[in-house]
C-alpha cells in the first residue's frame, strides 16, 4: 500500500506492488517492460476497486433523486472536482468542467471561444510541436471563419523559437501551446509563454495532457485561461477528462453541448443554461470513472508532484545516456534532461519504427512507434515516424536495461 511521501524519490518497487497489469508475463515467459506511458499510464489497485465499488455499492445517477444511492454518488463524483480543483490550483471548483479527456476539453475551448469571439482575420497562434488535438480543432475554426491560424516555428532542439513566437503573437485572439511535448519532451515554461501571449492581449490555452501526469501544474501561477488534462495518462481511467478554465471566461462563454444536466430551465421560447460548472456538463456523466480519477488524484498527490518529476528527470537522464551508448540511435528533442519530461522518441539507423516496436514487443518492451498524432512535427524533424520510450512512476533501471538489450536484439536481427 502507498505511503505517503516526503521530498525525496520514492521507492518504485514498492509502488509497482500498486499495479496488477505490471505483474502479467506476455508473449510467453516475458517480463513485460510497460514504456508507453505517453499513450496511457497503468492503473493502480485503488482506482480499480473504486469503480468496482461504484457499480457494487451505490450505482446511480447524480444530481437528480434525493434517494441515499444517488447522494452517495453525487457526493462521491463532486469530491473528484474538489480534489481535481486543488491538484491544479484553481481558485473555484467552479472553474473545472469534467470532459471526455483533453482532447474534448481543447475542442470545448475552440467551439465556444469560436462562437463568441472569433471573427473574420483574426489570429489563432499555436506551434510546431502541438497534438493533433491542439492544432486540427484552431485549424478548421479559422478556415470556418475565415480567420488565421499561425505556427510558431520549434528550433533544431524542440525549444519554440521566441523571436519567431513574438512576431506572430501580434494581434493575436487565442495563443494555445502544449505544456510538454508529447513527442520531443520538450517541457514549456507555460508561465513565461501565458505572459507573453497576454501582452499581445490573447486568451492563453493550455494542453497539459503531458505535463500534468508528470510536474507539478499551478494554473494560477501560470495565469492561463484554461488548461486541458487527461485522467487516463495520470493513472487515472480512459473516458475522462478536466477542463479547467477562469470563471469570467467561463461565464461568458456559450455551452459546447446542449441538453440534460447543463440546463437550469427549460420554456417554449427560451432555455437557462445551469450555473458553472454544470453549465458545460451536457447529458450523463462518466460517472464510475469520475470517481476512479479521484482515487488517481488521491495517489499522486500522497506522493507529490515534485516528487514525480524528480524521479522522472532522473529517469530521463539515465534512459537518454544508455540509448547514446547504442550505435545509431538518434534521439530527438532537448538534449537536458533537466529541460524535457520523461518522454524519449529516436530511431534507430534506417530500420522502420514500427519494425523497432515490433521486435520490442517480442521482448516483452511495449513502446510506440508512429507519428504521435503530430505530424505536423514529423514534417519539421523530417522523418515519417520514431519509436518513442515514455516513463512514469513505476518504471526503473531495470527497464532501461531491457530497452537497451531489446534494441541490440533488433540490430541483430535487421542490420
Amino acid at each position: 500500500m502507498l505511503e505517503v511521501q516526503k521530498d525525496h524519490l520514492f521507492d518504485v518497487e514498492k509502488i509497482k506492488q500498486d499495479f496488477p497489469l505490471l505483474k502479467r508475463k506476455v508473449h510467453g515467459d516475458k517480463r513485460l517492460v510497460y514504456l508507453d506511458n505517453a499513450a496511457t499510464s497503468q492503473k493502480p489497485s485503488q482506482v480499480i476497486s473504486a469503480i468496482s465499488n461504484y457499480y457494487s455499492a451505490y450505482n446511480s445517477n447524480i444530481h437528480r433523486s434525493v434517494h441515499q444511492l444517488a447522494e452517495e454518488a453525487t457526493d462521491a463524483f463532486e469530491s473528484t472536482r474538489d480534489k481535481a480543483a486543488s491538484f491544479i490550483n484553481a481558485a473555484s471548483r467552479e472553474e473545472v468542467i469534467f470532459t471526455k479527456n483533453a482532447t474534448e476539453a481543447l475542442n470545448l475551448v475552440a467551439q465556444s471561444l469560436s462562437l463568441k469571439y472569433l471573427k473574420p482575420d483574426d489570429k489563432v497562434v499555436v506551434t510546431e510541436m502541438e497534438h493533433h488535438s491542439n492544432f486540427v480543432p484552431w485549424q478548421q475554426l479559422t478556415r470556418r471563419y475565415g480567420a488565421k491560424l499561425e505556427i510558431s516555428d520549434v528550433d533544431d532542439e524542440g525549444f519554440i523559437d521566441q523571436a519567431d513566437l513574438e512576431s506572430k503573437l501580434v494581434g493575436a485572439k487565442v495563443f494555445s501551446f502544449t505544456h510538454m511535448s508529447n513527442v520531443l519532451g520538450t517541457i514549456n515554461d507555460a508561465k513565461r509563454l501565458a505572459r507573453l501571449g497576454h501582452k499581445h492581449g490573447a486568451l492563453v490555452v493550455v494542453d497539459g495532457a503531458q505535463s500534468a501526469p508528470h510536474l507539478p501544474v499551478d494554473v494560477q501561477d501560470i495565469d492561463c485561461d484554461f488548461f486541458a488534462m487527461s485522467a487516463h495518462k495520470m493513472l487515472g481511467p480512459t473516458g475522462v477528462g478536466c477542463l479547467y478554465g477562469k470563471k469570467q471566461m467561463l461565464e461568458e462563454m456559450p455551452p459546447f453541448l446542449l441538453g440534460g444536466d447543463m440546463i437550469k430551465e427549460v420554456h417554449r421560447e427560451n432555455t437557462q443554461w445551469n450555473d458553472l460548472p454544470w453549465k458545460f456538463e451536457a447529458g450523463t456523466s462518466n460517472i464510475a470513472d469520475v470517481i476512479g480519477y479521484g482515487e488517481a488524484l488521491d495517489y499522486l498527490s500522497k506522493i507529490g508532484m515534485r516528487n514525480v518529476a524528480k524521479h522522472e528527470q532522473s529517469i530521463c537522464g539515465e534512459a537518454m545516456r544508455a540509448l547514446e551508448r547504442v550505435k545509431d540511435v538518434k534521439i530527438y528533442g532537448p538534449k537536458d534532461p533537466s529541460r524535457r519530461g520523461a518522454v524519449i522518441s529516436f530511431n534507430l539507423g534506417n530500420v522502420h519504427p514500427h519494425d523497432v516496436a515490433s521486435i520490442l514487443d517480442s521482448e516483452g518492451v511495449a513502446i510506440r512507434s508512429g507519428h504521435h498524432c503530430a505530424q505536423v512535427l514529423m514534417e519539421k524533424l523530417r522523418v515519417p515516424a520514431t519509436s518513442r520510450a515514455s516513463f512514469y512512476i513505476y518504471n526503473d533501471a531495470a527497464d532501461i536495461e531491457s530497452l537497451t538489450m531489446a534494441l541490440e536484439k533488433v540490430k541483430e536481427a535487421l542490420y
